[in-house]
């Protein structure tokens, strides 16, 4: 078991999967939105810009509202 100032393998491993997380899920709805056709290439700015500026919220309203804006 390895012990990096008080915390426990375990507790590293749960950092390691939050912060992998954290990161990766931004990139993950970018490239999402960056693929997808709207109905005008205006909306897809916009939703670019709320993911790149609004580091938590902006991709989680993506998923909620602007998944819904696509053409399928």
């Amino acid at each position: 078991m390895v012990f990096l100032g008080g915390i426990g393998s375990s507790e590293i491993a749960i950092i390691a999967l939050v912060v992998g997380t954290v990161l990766l899920f931004p990139i993950f709805v970018l490239v999402n939105a960056l693929q997808a056709t709207f109905q005008d290439s205006t909306t897809k700015l916009i939703w670019v810009l709320v993911i790149l500026f609004l580091p938590f919220f902006g991709p989680l309203l993506y998923l909620i509202i602007g998944r819904n804006q696509r053409i399928a």
